[in-house]
């Protein structure tokens, strides 16, 4: 299946930031960084360029999970769902 999908410019996983959209959140939005899958994606902005990951376990005073920013070239995608996936037996 072809989905030409245009995706934001900017995306967040957290329900407080502007960029927050549950609707594309919910379809499976995965992200390529450098080439690499990465899994642990917080924040990522297409025309900047940059991701934000998430570090390891680590909280801030907040209760939000601590993040860098890493710069290079950011490719969202549709991953399947996991229901997709499974073969009834």
């Amino acid at each position: 299946m072809t989905d030409t999908f245009t995706f934001p410019d900017r995306l967040c996983t957290d329900p407080k930031s502007p960029f927050y959209d549950e609707a594309l959140l919910a379809r499976g939005v995965r992200i390529l960084f450098n080439g690499t899958e990465k899994t642990n994606v917080e924040e990522y902005c297409l025309s900047e360029g940059w991701v934000r990951l998430a570090v390891g376990k680590t909280m801030d005073r907040f209760g939000k999970p601590m993040t860098v920013k890493l710069k290079g070239k950011v490719e969202p995608f549709f991953g399947e769902a996991e229901a997709e996936t499974e073969t009834p037996a």
